[in-house]
């Protein structure tokens, strides 16, 4: 079962996972704060993985992949409070407040230990989920404004990141995809975050690897669910998510078309298919 999130509205968000086990795919629009209230949360970035649990806070940059996995710990079901910075939020605080705007490299996951500052700010937000009425929106820019305040005296380096809203730049296409060809993204997500229109990144694309970019990002897939499954002896159940098929049949009927068996059908390590 699984319990919707409850929303103060579009900004604070309480998400709570009642099941035994929840995987999604995400790719963070805006810098995201969440505060872990119970249960873990594993995030599975191209090149690392995290593991949260309660009370750990952490800040998402914007415009990151990423692969999702909730469940309960303890026997406390998975619950958490998420508050997006949004740029409209932050480009109003950064217009009122003075900042020295540094530029920022590779943005990644941040975490922070635990705050009095952080202690006290997210157990003021909690009882705001059990009013029957939505939070009036002045106070939510209060609570925004709030977050935005602490995090700046915690972490003074916190601004290149904050007060950061370009869109991304064109980037080495043929790196950005070997890196992330297992995440489920449409063509127009791949070409904004390689700082391309669909245009160009298909005709980007097609010169650098001589086909599609379904072709490839089909063939890279099936490679990698291959080499889980007989070499890390991985159910199919287990890998299909992860190298970016939406679901077990297809992935099923395509991995058959392409190596002549079904994925159920492991083949030895000594005799693999060619």
């Amino acid at each position: 079962m699984m319990q919707e999130p409850v929303n103060v509205n579009a900004d604070i968000v309480l998400a709570c996972k009642e099941e035994k086990y929840y995987q999604g795919e995400i790719m963070v629009q805006h810098n995201s704060l969440v505060r872990i209230i119970s249960g873990e949360m594993k995030v599975v970035m191209a090149d690392r993985s995290y593991v949260f649990g309660t009370g750990d806070t952490i800040l998402f940059p914007r415009n990151q992949l990423a692969t999702i996995i909730k469940y309960p710990k303890d026997g406390l079901m998975y619950k958490s409070v998420l508050m997006y910075l949004t740029p409209e939020r932050l480009k109003d605080y950064y217009t009122r407040n003075d900042f020295v705007h540094l530029p920022i490299q590779n943005p990644t996951i941040i975490t922070f230990d635990k705050h009095p500052l952080f202690e006290s700010f997210f157990a003021s937000l909690l009882p705001y989920f059990d009013m029957e009425n939505h939070l009036p929106q002045n106070i939510i820019a209060v609570k925004v404004e709030e977050a935005i305040t602490i995090l700046r005296n915690i972490d003074p380096g916190i601004d290149a990141l904050l007060s950061n809203f370009e869109d991304p730049g064109k980037i080495n296409l043929a790196e950005f995809m070997e890196k992330h060809y297992m995440f489920n993204m449409t063509m127009d997500k791949f070409g904004y975050l390689t700082g391309r229109s669909i245009t160009t990144f298909k005709r980007d694309f097609k010169k650098v690897f001589n086909t599609t970019p379904q072709k490839w990002l089909t063939q890279k897939r099936l490679e990698l669910a291959h080499y889980q499954i007989n070499q890390k002896h991985r159910k199919p159940s287990e890998v299909y998510f992860e190298v970016g098929f939406e679901n077990l049949s297809h992935f099923s009927f395509a991995f058959k078309k392409y190596f002549g068996y079904a994925p159920s059908e492991r083949v030895s390590i000594e005799n693999p298919i060619t």
